[in-house]
């Protein structure tokens, strides 16, 4: 089984925000920009989907990404917004939502840290 570095993860997914962070805000700053197309930057998901990690039963009583019943979700593609006359394609609601989920990934991310953070600590204490 590799090892799995979490610190590290963690940092370049905080990265990854950062740079989708930046990018939400250049749109938005661009939004009366006459033909400024908009950008995005590509999924954290199928960022890690290039490292060929995968995840490993090592107990039987784990839980199955394949088991029945797994739950899908479905996205909408993100180019149905409509696009302005002077060509510009920024919408500031759509780039609202995406500045919400950037939240979201911080929150999500300084969450794991500080409980691996925690881990960590009481596990080096109680040695």
């Amino acid at each position: 089984m590799d090892k799995v570095y979490l610190f590290d993860l963690a940092s370049r997914h905080a990265a990854w925000a950062s740079v989708r962070q930046a990018t939400i805000a250049s749109n938005i700053a661009n939004a009366n920009t006459p033909g400024y197309r908009a950008a995005e930057v590509e999924p954290f998901a199928s960022v890690l989907d290039r490292t060929h990690l995968a995840e490993a039963r090592t107990n039987p009583g784990h839980l199955s990404l394949s088991a029945p019943g797994a739950a899908t979700v479905a996205m909408d593609d993100a180019d149905s917004w409509s696009v302005s006359e002077s060509g510009n394609t920024v919408s500031i609601d759509q780039q609202m939502v995406k500045a919400s989920e950037v939240s979201g990934a911080f929150s999500l991310n300084t969450s794991i840290v500080r409980s691996f953070h925690k881990m960590v600590l009481a596990s080096v204490r109680n040695s």
